[in-house]
Parts: C-alpha cells; structure tokens; sequence
C-alpha cells in the first residue's frame, strides 16, 4: 500500500509503527512521502539471531567504540548518503524529532573521533522498528546490529522489525512473515513495558555477543 500523507507529525508516525505501516520516499529529492504496509514483512527474530565465527571474532578484535545515540542526525545523514535512498529531508526531520522525544535511538560504531558505521530505528513498547543502517569501514554495520540484538534482548523486547529481508539480513536470520502473522506479533511485542536502556552504554563485547545468542 502507497498512500501519500498529508502534514506527518511525530506523533502521527508513532501511530503509524503501531498499526504496521512506515514511511518512506522515493528519493532524497523527493517531496513527498508515501506509507508502505508491505504483503510480506521482515522481521529478525531475537531468539534465532546468528553471528558467523569470523564476524564475532572480528567484534571482539576490532579496534573501535560503541555508542548509544551520541549522533543521531548524523547517523541518519549516514545512511542517506547513497546513490538510492529513501531518506529525504522531511524523513530526516521526523526521525530526529522522535529522537528528541525518546523513541528513536542510534546504535554507532566509531573509530577514533570518527563514525565509521550504525543504524537507527524506532523503539515502541517491546518492538524496535529498525530503519537503516550503514557502513564506511568493513562490518561496521554489522557490529552496529550486533549490539542492537543484544540491548534489545536485554531490555525485553519481543519484536525488530527490518521491513524487508535483504542478503545482508537473511545471513543473521532475518525471515519473512505475512501481513496478518506480522501484526499479531506488533500487536503482542507493543503490550512489553521494555527498556531500551536496561542494558548499560558501556556493556562489553563478551557480554554483548551473549546476549546476542547464537555462533557458528
């Protein structure tokens, strides 16, 4: 379903996660922003998370830092910058307000004083909606997921949504589900008092890699 929306407030699109449907548009020039409620929807689900042998070696090894919302708008930026992109100033401006309202966050790798990869999505009663993420230096948005995996566990939630099922996705067990089954599931995880926070902001790799579940 593609509806173009008329005068979205932050609050409209917190209604809009709970009943099933994003926003998105079709360039980062465009001007409009149409609601998307896809046939079959992504989901990553939290018990069934899996990180290849070589990919939590390199968490462990790798020399960089994790951070919580430090830069959310530049996060955001980050993911934007590519050839085709969904992301365009008005998408830009009511993520970051939902960030000032506490309900969007950002899971940033950095190297030095330099924000080598992240993601950012919408958290809502027990389900993390997750919209994008990037990388500027190898793994670096995998890290980023690494640590969302485990701070969602941490904290409660049932339910992260990725929208769609990518290559990227499918390697760490992200599966299709339908319409209906998606929101029983959204309907369920939003009735969790869960805590994005729960977790401490400098929790290290070991544990985050835990929490995260399973390797092989």
């Amino acid at each position: 379903m593609r509806d173009e929306p008329t005068g979205i407030t932050a609050e409209l699109l917190l209604r809009a996660y709970a009943s099933g449907i994003f926003p998105m548009a079709e360039t980062a020039a465009a001007e409009d922003i149409f609601w998307v409620d896809p046939r079959w929807r992504g989901i990553l689900p939290l018990d069934g998370f899996h990180v290849p042998r070589r990919l939590a070696r390199s968490f462990r090894n790798e020399d960089f830092d994790i951070r919580i919302d430090r830069d959310f708008p530049a996060v955001v930026r980050a993911c934007g910058e590519r050839p085709e992109t969904w992301i365009n100033p008005a998408i830009e401006a009511l993520y970051c307000e939902l960030h000032r309202m506490g309900y969007a966050h950002s899971v940033e790798i950095w190297s030095g004083e330099d924000l080598a990869g992240g993601l950012y999505g919408v958290a809502l009663g027990g389900a993390f909606f997750g919209e994008s993420m990037f990388s500027r230096r190898r793994d670096t948005s995998k890290f980023a997921l690494i640590a969302l995996v485990a701070r969602l566990n941490a904290g409660g939630f049932r339910l992260l949504d990725t929208q769609f099922v990518t290559a990227h996705l499918t390697g760490f067990g992200a599966v299709e589900i339908s319409r209906a089954s998606y929101r029983d599931r959204l309907e369920a995880a939003l009735a969790v008092p869960a805590d994005f926070f729960a977790l401490p902001r400098d929790a290290g790799r070991q544990r985050l890699l835990q929490l995260s579940t399973q390797t092989s």
